[in-house]
């Protein structure tokens, strides 16, 4: 089964060397089949269509404590291997939250 693993961390600095190699192993798993880091909340730009027009807002779409700052898209038998798998990064261990969500399959 397919899962979404979605990483929210705190934006204070990068990932330290050790946590960098794991974030790499993880990549590197064959269950593993996407994914990608992604640059900071404020460089994000939020769009909202109202009465047909497109209104864009520079930032995220919230101010939180912890921001969506990566994922991963794994295939694996069952979401205790999908929590297994997320239990191991880096963020979830350094007060951050890992979200794992079944990816719909069409």
């Amino acid at each position: 089964m397919k899962y979404a693993v979605l990483i929210y961390s705190s934006e204070e600095g990068p990932a330290s060397p050790a946590e960098h190699e794991v974030y790499m192993e993880l990549s590197g798993r064959d269950s593993t089949y996407g994914g990608a880091q992604l640059h900071p909340a404020a460089t994000a730009t939020t769009v909202r269509v109202r009465d047909g027009e497109a209104l864009t807002t520079d930032g995220p779409f919230v101010e939180t404590k912890e921001a969506f700052g990566g994922f991963y898209l794994i295939d694996v038998e069952n979401l205790d291997d999908a929590l297994d798998f997320a239990a191991t990064i880096p963020a979830a261990r350094a007060g951050g939250a890992v979200e794992v969500r079944p990816v719909v399959e069409r």
